[in-house]
């Protein structure tokens, strides 16, 4: 299959690198415009693309409502320089981000991806699972607010 032919959930990755998949399941354009604003208000560095376009953070429900034949928007957010999440804007019942499992090099890093993960938890009031890149089977680390210390 063509890169162009890959559905566009798995246009993540040409060079086939692990990009863990977070989905957090059963949400609305509000819970997408709650990232929006923690994105914001955490002051983290980040860049909303329409294809090779940059352009300014639209509110979600614009980002939303594009077209289905529309490029896909990225919104990348690094929570630190060494760690980026890929969110892409696929539709407002799940919010969908990856992350590179190679900038993860030493616990300080990790520690910064799970306190992201932790403050979307925290923020949505969601679980936040990764997933093996194109798996639906939970094995790797979650993040969830309904229980405590995670």
């Amino acid at each position: 299959m063509l890169p162009d032919e890959r559905p566009r959930r798995d246009r993540t990755r040409a060079d086939g690198g692990c990009l863990p998949d977070v989905f957090v399941e059963g949400t609305t354009a509000a819970h997408w415009q709650a990232v929006l604003d923690l994105v914001e208000e955490q002051n983290w560095t980040f860049e909303y693309a329409e294809g090779d376009a940059v352009l300014p953070l639209p509110r979600a429900e614009t980002v939303l409502s594009c077209p289905a034949d529309a490029e896909c928007p990225a919104l990348r957010v690094w929570p630190d320089p060494e760690v980026c999440a890929i969110f892409r804007f696929l539709g407002a019942e799940q919010i969908d981000f990856d992350v590179d499992l190679r900038e993860l090099q030493g616990q300080e890093r990790l520690a910064v991806l799970c306190g992201f993960l932790t403050a979307i938890g925290r923020r949505l009031g969601k679980s936040v699972p990764l997933f093996p890149e194109g798996g639906d089977d939970f094995t790797q680390p979650r993040s969830d607010p309904r229980i405590r210390g995670t």
